[in-house]
């Protein structure tokens, strides 16, 4: 289902020219001398168009640094007149809102922390009432799409049509190399619900280390994603918050030169037209795909009906580890990666399981 939002195109409201959105600086102001330092070095490269900074950083534990508070955001604005950078910080409250404005604060983002509540994101969203700023979202911590919109959905309802959102990963349980991971389907969702967003990506906290931040801002790259927003610190090693990180301002030059940068259209009628057949055949299997879906659902609902006459239970978990087992293995052999093999024949699998629920209970509820 599409989702409307009242809001302006990325270009109309900041020019990048055909390049990405590039947001850059250190996770949090800790000096002034640090953050008018990493600016400079930042707005020599050219490539930076917005310098980041966290004035309050919400933590885990209390006891952590969370943030130097509202005089770093003078900080800031020394850095915007000595760079011409715009500017850019986290607020969670009414009054971060109230201070960063008062302070001349460019662009506001509202935490991954702050999206998973909907009364601060409100709170948030009534101090914004009148006002023309950019605002971005992040998701939130947990994998839920709706509060991600919903959150979107509330700071446009209080007029900020300069407003994007951003990808910053998911907290799972599960231990990967990712400090949150990226599930690109959910990102995938929401441009495809409300294709008139922008949406940027945060590969230092999908991350969590710098090694790993080329490879996932390609991947945001070949995703269609209009910007980053990456955290630089003039010298990481004694950054007080998210060391491990940070990149120098160099090295996020290096990165960016070595990015491809791909388009969502191509001017080569060529092309186009070759793109055209493939997207046929794939329209064409994807047709074969579903047909046989639902003959296989048909065959589901005869065992339904089998089960239910000989009063056997819907589950048979031999039968299901069978299937997957079996499945995986061809999936193997054909190049599919278990993970998504898996996860296809738990959809399948539980369409079949409710499928011999509405036919077990067909005859109990005729007899009621």
């Amino acid at each position: 289902m599409k989702h409307s939002l009242d809001i302006l195109p990325l270009q109309s409201w900041i020019d990048t020219g055909d390049k990405p959105l590039i947001i850059a600086g250190p996770c949090s102001a800790e000096t002034e001398e640090q953050v008018v330092s990493t600016a400079h070095l930042l707005a020599n490269t050219g490539k930076v168009n917005v310098l980041r900074a966290g004035i309050w950083k919400p933590r885990t534990r209390p006891g952590e640094f969370e943030g130097i508070g509202s005089v770093g955001l003078q900080w800031l604005k020394r850095a915007k007149e000595e760079t011409g950078l715009l500017t850019a910080t986290e607020v969670a409250t009414a009054k971060h809102v109230e201070e960063a404005l008062a302070a001349g604060i460019d662009t506001l983002w509202v935490g991954a922390r702050s999206t998973a509540n909907p009364f601060t994101v409100q709170e948030i969203a009534d101090a914004l009432k009148g006002v023309n700023v950019p605002v971005f979202v992040k998701n939130p911590v947990n994998p839920d799409l709706s509060l991600w919109i919903g959150a979107l959905e509330r700071i446009n309802g209080a007029g900020i049509k300069k407003l994007g959102a951003i990808h910053r990963g998911f907290s799972s349980f599960e231990k990967t190399a990712f400090r949150n991971e990226p599930m690109w389907d959910i990102a995938i969702q929401l441009k495809t619900i409300a294709p008139e967003l922008p949406i940027i990506n945060d590969p230092s906290h999908i991350c969590g280390n710098r090694e790993l931040i080329p490879y996932i801002t390609q991947k945001a790259m070949d995703m269609d994603m209009q910007g980053l927003i990456i955290e630089s610190h003039i010298d990481p090693s004694v950054a007080w918050t998210d060391a491990k990180q940070q990149v120098t301002p160099a090295a996020l030059a290096d990165l960016l030169d070595n990015l491809s940068i791909r388009h969502a259209a191509s001017n080569n009628p060529a092309f186009d037209d070759k793109l055209a057949e493939l997207r046929q055949q794939i329209d064409k299997l994807d047709d074969q795909i579903i047909k046989q879906i639902g003959d296989r659902m048909k065959i589901a609902e005869k065992i339904g009906e089998y089960k239910r006459d000989n009063h056997v239970t819907i589950l048979q978990v031999s039968r299901w580890d069978e299937i997957v087992q079996k499945r995986v293995q061809l999936a193997r052999a054909l190049n599919l990666s278990e993970d998504f093999t898996v996860k296809y024949l738990e959809l399948l699998h539980n369409e079949s399981i409710r499928k011999q629920n509405e036919v077990m209970n067909t005859k109990v509820n005729a007899e009621v």
